[in-house]
C-alpha cells in the first residue's frame, strides 16, 4: 500500500494563490518552509487545532477526478489549498497512523474537511461533495526534503483505518 506525490504547493500568505514547486523542505513540528502555516500567517493560524494538523495537508488526485466526474466541478490541485496531491493511497486510512513522504516521517492527525473559506476563494460549491474526502492533516515528525514523485507509504504495521475518520 503506497502512493506517490504528484504535486507540491505552498503560498506565503492567507488567501494568496498556491504555487507549485518541485520540492519543499519539511520542518519537523513546523510545516513546509515558505508556506503560510509554517510562517504562522495562514487564514486559520490564529485558531490552533487540538493535536495540531496544519503542518502538512494532503489530498488524493483521485478525489479531484471523482469530483469532476460526479459533479462537473473541476478543482485544480492548487485550488484545493492542500500542500501535497497524491495518487495511489487512501489518505483517510492514515488518520492516527505514521507514514513517510520520501524520507520525511509524518503522522496523520485528522481529516482535512472542506470549509467555507475554500468555497469563497474558488467560487466553487465544493463543501458538500468533499465531506470526508477533502484530504488529510498531518504533523511532521522528522524533517527533510519532499520531492514530486516521492513515495507516500504507511510505516509498517501503523496503518489502521479509523472508523471515525471514514465517517462510519
Amino acid at each position: 500500500m503506497a502512493g506517490r506525490v504528484e504535486g507540491i504547493f505552498i503560498t506565503s500568505g492567507a488567501g494568496r494563490p498556491m504555487e507549485p514547486v518541485t520540492e519543499a523542505r519539511a520542518l519537523a513540528g513546523s510545516g513546509l518552509a515558505g508556506d503560510r502555516y509554517q510562517a504562522g500567517n495562514g487564514y486559520y493560524s490564529q485558531r490552533p487545532l487540538p493535536g495540531g494538523g496544519r503542518e502538512l495537508t494532503l489530498i488524493e488526485v483521485e478525489v479531484l477526478e471523482a469530483l469532476a466526474r460526479e459533479t462537473g466541478i473541476v478543482l485544480a490541485p492548487a485550488e484545493t489549498r492542500r500542500n501535497l496531491t497524491t495518487r495511489g493511497l487512501r489518505l483517510n486510512a492514515l488518520v492516527g497512523a505514521r507514514f513517510t513522504v520520501g524520507d520525511v516521517l509524518c503522522e496523520g492527525v485528522r481529516l482535512c474537511e472542506p470549509c467555507v473559506h475554500l468555497e469563497e476563494l474558488t467560487g466553487k460549491a465544493v463543501n458538500a461533495p468533499l465531506v470526508h474526502r477533502g484530504g488529510l492533516r498531518a504533523g511532521i515528525l522528522s524533517g527533510g526534503v519532499i520531492h514530486v514523485g516521492d513515495a507516500v507509504a504507511p510505516v509498517d504495521g501503523d496503518a489502521t483505518v479509523s472508523r471515525t475518520a471514514l465517517g462510519t
